[in-house]
């Protein structure tokens, strides 16, 4: 008899993103090896690249990639623990684990030390306990978001981790969409979370096409001990209003299915999303004259879309803050462009300033 269909879910949803970390691994090595051969042997004939690779026990051969869980106890992180656990071995993969305490909480050190010892139970090597310091910029929860992932991009460095994984699901895909929508922040926000993020693909989200219901069943048919995290039911924290109030609310409006259908939606505007930036980055040449400078009449004959994600670019790059830079921002700026009436210069985050000047727009730190 085979496992609970929930266990099975969540074991092959960590599986196959082992599998792709495993190709990606295989892929990097192979292609670093045939750097090697070829400085090694300049005048080599093509052929030596096709030479067949060592055996996995010989002395040299890379060490398999390390993937880290990033768990803090609850049903969701534990599942996800609990899967890479058990799918990691038999892909000779090795697995760890790493908790953060944020400080925000009487007992958090505790807390974060329970972790520890159930992350080691389930057989992970290595696993730590990382503490923060919270900061204010943003509010609490974004505060508390940046250092948590400053943490965790520290650890997965420190351990030379290929993967952290994060346990988000469909539910926490669907209420990022509805608070990006309440932003107005665009198509991008609309996406919600990527199931592939960071720098060079360092998050990887296996659950985000599996509800919260399933994680924590996972949990309770394997007897694992779960914290739930006091601050997910607290109405001073914009996303638990959402999650206890807002969905209930609108799947009692509009009956269930709402949540399928708002991770569908980030699944759609991904897509778009994506497509749009391609299109942007090969634009941009187009519209600069020879010095660099970003011509207003080309600019002007671009779809909007094309034309801000362009300008959101030019801004970033002169030193605007990508978390400070909101839609209202670009829109000032893009109205030098299509409502020109000789207006001043546009302050952005960053003290970067944008201005039109003899039919060129500078964006430049002020």
């Amino acid at each position: 008899m085979g496992p609970h269909p929930a266990v099975a879910a969540i074991r092959l949803a960590v599986r196959r993103v082992l599998h792709d970390l495993l190709t990606e691994h295989s892929l990097e090595h192979s292609a670093e090896g045939d750097r090697t051969r070829a400085a090694a042997h300049p005048g080599a004939h093509n052929s030596a690249a096709t030479a067949p690779e060592p055996p996995r026990t010989a002395p040299g051969h890379p060490q398999p990639p390390l993937v880290l869980v990033a768990c803090s106890g609850g049903a969701d992180s534990m599942a996800l623990a609990s899967a890479l656990a058990f799918e990691a071995p038999r892909l000779g993969i090795r697995a760890g684990g790493i908790t953060v305490d944020h400080g925000l909480q009487p007992g958090s050190d505790t807390r974060a030390a329970e972790v520890v010892l159930r992350l080691r139970e389930l057989g992970l090597d290595p696993v730590e306990s990382a503490a923060v310091t919270v900061g204010r910029d943003g509010g609490p929860e974004a505060a508390a978001r940046d250092a948590r992932y400053a943490a965790l991009d520290a650890a997965a460095e420190r351990h030379g981790a290929a993967a952290i994984l994060l346990g988000h699901t469909r539910d926490d895909q669907a209420e990022t969409v509805l608070l990006g929508l309440a932003r107005g922040s665009g198509t991008r926000s609309l996406s919600g979370m990527a199931a592939v993020s960071g720098a060079g693909g360092r998050y990887r989200r296996p659950f985000l096409e599996l509800d919260r219901q399933t994680a924590r069943k996972a949990c309770m048919v394997q007897s694992l001990p779960v914290w739930d995290d006091p601050h997910n039911s607290d109405p001073a924290y914009t996303r638990s209003r959402l999650r206890h109030e807002g969905l209930p609310a609108l799947e009692k409006c509009l009956g269930k299915g709402v949540v399928e259908a708002l991770a569908r939606t980030a699944q759609l505007s991904r897509d778009d999303a994506d497509a749009l930036d391609t299109w942007a980055s090969q634009a941009e040449a187009t519209v600069r004259d020879a010095s660099g400078l970003l011509e207003c009449a080309k600019l002007y004959a671009l779809p909007p879309a094309v034309r801000r994600r362009i300008l959101r670019r030019a801004a970033i790059e002169a030193g605007a803050p990508a978390g400070s830079l909101f839609a209202r921002h670009i829109e000032e700026v893009d109205r030098l462009i299509t409502g020109w009436r000789g207006q001043k210069a546009i302050n952005l985050p960053g003290r970067v300033v944008a201005q039109r000047q003899g039919g060129r727009l500078v964006i430049r730190q002020g």
